[in-house]
């Protein structure tokens, strides 16, 4: 991923002038690599070594959004709105 898509992430779902760290930023910027591994996937079906790190990806993700939830239900329900997550 890019500097400046990770820097335009960033400033999209900061919390403040220099949250870089909470944890929308880090399920935004996960959700951004999921999505870029999720195309090379498809087109290279035999690469198991980036399918297990997107599987991992994913857990992470996964718990990431439990942490929030469990912290800030409304936090979590505007991020899966605005990421477009299913759950």
């Amino acid at each position: 991923m890019e500097t400046a898509t990770k820097a335009s992430i960033k400033q999209e779902y900061q919390l403040h002038e220099r949250d870089t760290g909470s944890a929308e930023v880090q399920v935004a910027l996960l959700s951004k690599r999921i999505s870029e591994l999720t195309e090379h996937l498809q087109t290279n079906k035999k690469d198991h070594s980036s399918r297990r790190g997107l599987i991992v990806m994913v857990s992470k993700r996964r718990r990431l959004l439990d942490y929030l939830r469990s912290k800030d239900e409304d936090r979590y329900k505007k991020l899966i709105d605005r990421l477009g997550l299913r759950r």
